[in-house]
């Protein structure tokens, strides 16, 4: 349950950050981080969106979905936080969350 709640709060943080126009990113700049991330293995915000209304979809199966992209509530948590930092990131997350969620 806590784990749920984590995660919609994250969700909601994502959002209103999306919607704030205080700081602007390039889209080459957001691009170049989709490239960095994938070198890394990380997931990119897409994925991470994708991943979150999957989440959402199935609350009492966290840790099995979680385990299927390789992550754990830990890990996941802490890419949510670096996409949350990055306006564009932030969009592109929630983009892919509501695609997902519908």
């Amino acid at each position: 349950m806590n784990t749920t709640i984590t995660t919609l709060a994250l969700a909601a943080l994502l959002v209103a950050g999306a919607c704030s126009s205080d700081e602007t990113t390039t889209r080459a700049a957001a691009e170049a981080e989709t490239s960095q991330a994938a070198a890394r293995g990380e997931l990119t915000p897409e994925q991470l969106g994708e991943l979150g209304a999957e989440i959402g979809k199935n609350p009492d199966d966290v840790k099995t979905v979680l385990a299927r992209h390789g992550l754990d509530e830990q890990q996941f948590e802490q890419a949510i936080r670096r996409i949350a930092e990055n306006p564009e990131a932030s969009k592109r997350y929630a983009e892919s969350y509501r695609k997902k969620s519908a």
